[in-house]
């Protein structure tokens, strides 16, 4: 077993205590319009960006910490005093009524009934349904169990909520596949897309010559539902391929002993631990890569997919990863099978220069097109509008003043 576990578990224990002690879960951000308030709103999402001095600040590490914070804005710059509190704040309770509440995850149904009988209710889904999301989670682990004999207990649930069903309408985050999760409860369904912090240069002078035999998998923690056991077991037979691995390994110990062969000992496979999209570290891995693997079970916006388009590579994902494709810009993988995902690479890697080229500056555009803060900041103000007008027209129009 590889000795590289203890101290940064330790390390991040010893941060959520701190963080835990220090009460960021608990509190609650003001947020004053301009002028005289239309109404006032009580978003339940993430409340660390609004504790930093200002949006340069905030942590890049996953989309929803600026995009909590650009949601609260859109409401405040519409007219509205507005409330934020973290999404797993389970003892806050409302002093006064709420024209309009906005939660993501398990705050929705206890606060419907506390903030008045008139509130316009918005479930914000940036995962795909629960009960879709966490059985395809175990059946990924029944099937790792079947294939190796090894029954991993790491879980990566959304856990059991009833959001959707108490909810007037939803804003959804991720592809048409996404939304399908939500349709079957027959509320309006708003789609956003998922924000990037960052945008790269176009993809055209890479030497794809060079690197069409290089692969990267990109993503955090929770291996099993985002498919490297799948892409390592892939790659551990294809030796004329090169699959590089930029995660947290030491984050789960458990998967990395299941697959210390691949991880540590396959010729064809490395290493590179977490890798700051930011760096130049991270630039060079993109130059000698020329696509993505992601082949995840669940999704609601698929952000290690949406990066690695914006940085240039050709995307090969399931259509669970929750991000548009054609066959112009990536590979949609019928199904997550390793012996699905080795032909697939196997295929690209003979595609000529310029097809694979091509594809990697379509993906690049539609990364742009679609995955960035103004695009996000736009389709999420013209949502809230489109709300508005929809259940609360009086409302809509006193903010439009």
């Amino acid at each position: 077993m590889p000795r590289l576990f203890l101290v940064p578990r330790a390390r991040r224990a010893l941060a959520r205590q701190l963080r835990k002690l220090r009460g960021v879960e608990r509190r609650v951000v003001h947020l004053a319009p301009a002028g005289e308030a239309v109404g006032r709103v009580l978003l339940s999402y993430c409340v660390d960006p609004f504790l930093v001095a200002d949006e340069t600040a905030i942590s890049y590490s996953h989309t929803q910490d600026w995009e909590s914070r650009r949601m609260a804005e859109t409401w405040r710059e519409l007219g509205f005093a507005v409330d934020v509190i973290h999404w797993t704040h389970s003892a806050f309770a409302p002093a006064a009524p709420y024209d309009v509440l906005i939660d993501a995850r398990h705050n929705l149904e206890r606060l419907a009934p506390l903030v008045g009988a008139g509130c316009l209710k918005i479930f914000h889904a940036e995962t795909a349904h629960w009960r879709i999301s966490d059985d395809a989670q175990r059946r990924r682990l029944d099937e790792l169990a079947a294939r190796r004999g090894v029954r991993l207990t790491r879980l990566r649930l959304v856990g059991e909520n009833r959001g959707i069903e108490t909810a007037d309408c939803a804003v959804v985050l991720g592809n048409d596949w996404t939304l399908a999760t939500y349709r079957p409860f027959g509320k309006p369904l708003f789609r956003v897309p998922l924000s990037n912090a960052f945008e790269y240069p176009p993809p055209e002078a890479k030497d794809f010559d060079a690197c069409r035999r290089n692969f990267l998998w990109f993503g955090g923690p929770h291996f099993v539902h985002k498919g490297l056991d799948l892409t390592l077991e892939a790659f551990a037979g294809a030796p004329e391929l090169r699959l590089e691995v930029a995660a947290p390994i030491d984050r789960e110990p458990e998967f990395a002993a299941a697959y210390e062969r691949e991880l540590f000992a396959t010729a064809n496979i490395a290493r590179l631990g977490w890798l700051d999209v930011a760096s130049p570290r991270f630039a060079a891995v993109v130059a000698r890569n020329v696509a993505a693997i992601f082949p995840s079970c669940a999704e609601g916006g698929g952000g290690s997919a949406v990066t690695t388009m914006h940085a240039g590579l050709v995307p090969i994902v399931t259509r669970e990863a929750s991000v548009d494709l054609d066959a112009a810009s990536g590979v949609l993988l019928p199904d997550a099978g390793v012996e699905t995902i080795r032909a697939a690479a196997r295929a690209l890697s003979t595609r000529p220069a310029d097809e694979l080229r091509a594809m990697a500056k379509a993906a690049w555009l539609r990364a742009r097109a679609q995955h960035t803060r103004e695009q996000f900041a736009a389709r999420y103000r013209a949502a809230a509008l489109e709300i508005l007008d929809a259940f609360r027209p009086a409302l809509a129009a006193r903010a439009r003043r």
